[in-house]
């Protein structure tokens, strides 16, 4: 792990460009669901039978409330496990990133107090 300036401050910037060259992402979870709907006449109420699904869902939090989201087809299914990855990478990025940054602020000296050459009434 870089520990002087001038290895923290290059990692940065690559730390960066990362996220910069990062694709489509959100957050959310990919769980499967099963059960019966309300049809009586449903082959899923027989005896035996085991209900509808598993169908997947989409699920995360939007303004403080849990939003799901239909994932109707095997693509769109693997369409949103991409983005999911993508924001789990994004995340770990931001860490890096603010770790780094952390890093670089302890260890850059305070600029000098410029000074006026006037004195101080007092």
């Amino acid at each position: 792990m870089p520990h002087s300036l001038s290895e923290l401050e290059p990692r940065r910037e690559v730390i960066a460009q990362e996220i910069g060259q990062l694709g489509d992402l959100r957050p959310g979870s990919i769980t499967p669901t099963s059960g019966r709907c309300g049809k009586p006449e449903c082959r899923g109420h027989q005896a035996g039978e085991p209900g509808h699904g598993p169908n997947f869902r989409l699920t995360s939090k939007v303004e403080g409330k849990t939003v799901s989201e239909s994932l109707p087809t095997p693509a769109a299914i693997r369409k949103a496990a991409q983005e999911g990855a993508e924001f789990r990478k994004f995340q770990r990025l931001i860490q890096e990133f603010v770790k780094a940054n952390t890093k670089i602020c302890r260890r850059r000296p305070a600029a000098a107090e410029p000074q006026t050459g006037q004195k101080k009434n007092g």
